[in-house]
């Protein structure tokens, strides 16, 4: 039991190291296309392999934690909560990459200044990533249930960024190129809310053994008892 919790304790170190590697490269990321600083985009690209193997790493770890210590109730709930977790933050890394390609393009073209409306979804999208993880840390299943409900005003600034990128190519059809790039990017902000309740999701699953995902809110049914002989 002693060297389970050991490990447990390692690998929570682990997947904070791996959402603070993944916060730094969404916030380089954004600096690049806000800034139009091509130096900074190509950090990003060049770092995703660097997340990849850590995502790797950390799910070697938890597979062999299952096999080596056979945990139960919320030890077990811990380590699938991590498994999942570590996938949905490497899939913020591939999105953040995304966004530094957008804003690599971005910079080799006239300038387009990037709408306000953006400015507000990436500052959105970054403080439901960082209190995820808070809530991951802490256990705490408010502030994850804060992060869910956030999500659907994503999803509506989203939606305006539609109308924002269709008066730019009324007013001047040129810019259509540059001004899909800009769609494209907040559509990566948009899913990266997305993971971001996932992770708050699991928060909930991890702290109170409830299924919270699809509009459900049910605790896990006990198996069935097996039939009469």
């Amino acid at each position: 039991m002693r060297h389970l919790h050991r490990d447990l304790e390692r690998l929570k170190r682990r997947i904070l190291s791996m959402g603070s590697l993944v916060e730094a490269a969404i916030d380089t990321a954004l600096t690049a296309l806000v800034e139009r600083r091509p130096g900074l985009a190509e950090e990003v690209i060049t770092g995703d392999d660097r997340i990849d193997d850590r995502e790797v790493e950390i799910e070697d770890e938890c597979l062999k934690m299952l096999a080596l210590h056979q945990p139960v109730a919320r030890d077990l709930r811990f380590i699938v909560t991590t498994l999942k977790v570590n996938n949905d933050l490497e899939r913020m890394g591939d999105l953040a990459r995304n966004v530094a390609e957008r804003a690599a393009f971005l910079s080799s073209r006239p300038s387009l200044d990037s709408p306000p409306l953006l400015t507000e979804i990436a500052e959105r999208v970054r403080r439901m990533i960082r209190e995820a993880l808070d809530a991951l840390v802490g256990q705490d299943t408010a502030l994850a249930r804060g992060v869910i409900r956030s999500d659907d005003e994503v999803d509506r600034m989203h939606r305006r960024m539609y109308a924002v990128v269709e008066d730019w190519v009324r007013a001047e059809p040129d810019r259509i190129e540059r001004a899909l790039h800009i769609l494209s990017a907040s559509r990566h902000l948009e899913r990266m809310a997305d993971l971001a309740t996932n992770i708050a999701e699991d928060v909930v699953f991890l702290v109170e053994g409830v299924v919270i995902r699809h509009g459900r809110d049910r605790a896990p049914q006990p198996p069935a008892p097996p039939p009469p002989a």
